[in-house]
């Protein structure tokens, strides 16, 4: 079924032993071999679940869902230019992270744990609150003390036990750690298998495309969980033949806390230390990502690059898809704004594939100042 596997030291461990790190304190990877049952996917309903062979839980009866998965592949006109854009806010916790949820909160429960505890901006922190809910186990979400009180409201909708931690967002992730020691850690950015649901998110593109890879993927990077799983994902549909290429891969930073542009850009071997300040895309200021070397592996692998976004261009490109009937979230926002950038630079056609994250609904007061 496969293992799992450190990303430092290579010291395996099962795929049902319940720990989400190595004993050295680095970061697991899962080295699973998937299987695409192309006739069995196309006769299942269109839900991310619809790929099982290719998602690590073992027993079908274990796994926590609401049908998530297979959200439309829209063509919108950007800079009048036609971008495939996943509509993956409209997940039933309204953002993407569902992907990644489902897959985690399936194997705790596989595993026999009943309580877990959880970081997060936000939507990370609301999809495992959601999916635990579902399953009927115990959680704690540890959220930094300003974070959106729309987000704030459907943790605590879930009954999850809420934690608000003063101080940054770094604050809140060393907070987890230390309530980590004795629970199980339900993490976005440590924990191997919520990967393994975003990397579902590659999945649907290519199967929409007619089992074609597109030229290019334009994506957030805060924590990597969309950058990695859909690295993941591509490079699994490529490795089994399903693919004869993986696009590259231009993730978006937000101006004011950008470690990981800074890195690539400098060709560095370390994520350096950044001064993070206010900024609109939230989601994404993530000043020290636990998987930041895997994030600047999997874009120079595909080719691809780094790009940054002021919050003014943030502003602007949630007004503009406003005005095209999107309500997307500003972190949402800084994405679509990466996308105007890039294609600023494009000299030749290319197909590109991009996500709208989260739902504006999650954040209304901060488009309540946007749009004023």
């Amino acid at each position: 079924m496969g293992e799992l596997v450190c990303y430092t030291c290579s010291k395996g461990y099962p795929l049902d032993d319940p720990r989400w790190r190595c004993e050295c304190g680095s970061i697991l990877d899962i080295v699973f071999e998937p299987v695409f049952a192309l006739d069995k996917i196309r006769g299942r309903g269109p839900t991310m679940w619809r790929y099982r062979e290719a998602i690590p839980v073992t027993l079908d009866r274990n796994i926590v869902s609401f049908d998530e998965g297979f959200t439309p592949l829209v063509e919108v006109r950007l800079n009048d230019y036609p971008v495939l854009i996943k509509q993956d806010h409209l997940f039933p916790s309204a953002s993407y992270k569902d992907r990644g949820a489902s897959v985690l909160i399936s194997k705790v429960k596989e595993l026999g744990i009943k309580t877990v505890v959880e970081d997060s901006s936000g939507n990370a922190g609301c999809a495992v609150a959601a999916y635990c809910a579902r399953a009927q186990i115990s959680c704690e979400i540890f959220v930094p003390q300003d974070t959106a009180a729309g987000k704030l409201a459907q943790i605590m909708l879930y009954s999850a036990a809420l934690q608000k931690i003063p101080g940054s967002r770094e604050d809140t992730a060393q907070a987890v750690l230390a309530a980590a020691k004795n629970k199980y850690y339900a993490s976005h950015s440590w924990n191997p298998f919520f990967f393994h649901g975003t990397k579902t998110f590659a999945y649907e593109v290519c199967e929409q495309l007619g089992w074609k890879s597109p030229d290019t993927l334009i994506v957030p990077a805060g924590n990597g969980t969309l950058v990695l799983g859909a690295h993941i994902g591509f490079t699994e549909l490529r490795s089994a033949g399903i693919i004869d290429k993986t696009p590259k891969i231009i993730a978006v930073q937000a101006e004011r806390c950008a470690p990981l542009y800074r890195a690539f850009h400098e060709d560095l071997e370390e994520i350096p230390p950044v001064e993070k300040t206010d900024t609109l895309a939230e989601g994404i200021a993530i000043a020290d990502p636990i998987r930041g070397l895997q994030i600047l592996e999997a874009v120079r692998k595909s080719g691809g690059s780094f790009l940054t976004v002021s919050d003014e261009q943030v502003m602007d490109s949630l007004k503009e898809l406003g005005r095209k009937g999107f309500c997307i979230e500003p972190t949402a926002a800084a994405t679509t704004a990466g996308i105007g950038k890039y294609l600023e630079s494009l000299h030749s056609d290319e197909l590109i594939v991009s996500v709208f994250t989260g739902h504006g609904l999650k954040s209304t007061e901060k488009i309540v100042k946007v749009v004023t």
